[in-house]
């Protein structure tokens, strides 16, 4: 798949997806994941995410930058690596404001601590099973009766 396609692929996962698991790194060095809404994709993968100031995960980008962000549905996965910084520009938050967001911060986008983690994708991992999951039933029926590796799909490796 051509380097504009297989971005074209990424971008569609995510925007399907809608909710990513979002890993960064802790002050021990381990790896903590939790679920966030992205926002806005572009077309070269970067990402925008709301949270609240006092989390977890701003505290970890203030540390160490490096996240990771996978998403995933039904047939389809991405895995995002790339560095994130946390934004706190009024007019972007005003920008990328909806009414999903509304649930998590009912004061609207002027609620005091609400601020955008926007993610600088470096590569992506893609995977899809074309099919659903009876083309993965039946792959894997056929490798077991063949002693064959099974072939669900395409993957890939992007940079961005």
């Amino acid at each position: 798949m051509a380097g504009t396609e297989s971005i074209s692929k990424v971008t569609d996962i995510i925007n399907d997806s809608h909710i990513g698991m979002f890993t960064t790194i802790n002050e021990e060095g381990a790896l903590v994941s939790r679920p966030l809404a992205v926002q806005d994709v572009k077309d070269d993968g970067d990402m925008w995410f709301f949270t609240g100031e006092g989390t977890s995960q701003v505290a970890h980008i203030a540390a160490d930058p490096r996240v990771n962000v996978s998403f995933g549905k039904r047939t389809e996965w991405v895995s995002v690596a790339g560095t994130a910084e946390v934004v706190r520009d009024r007019a972007k938050i005003h920008e990328l404001w909806n009414q999903a967001v509304e649930a998590w911060f009912p004061d609207g986008p002027d609620t005091p601590g609400v601020v955008l983690l926007r993610v600088d994708s470096d590569s992506a991992e893609y995977w899809t099973s074309p099919g659903g999951t009876a083309a993965t039933v039946l792959q894997w029926v056929k490798s077991k009766v063949t002693h064959s590796r099974m072939s669900v799909g395409e993957s890939g490796t992007v940079e961005l």
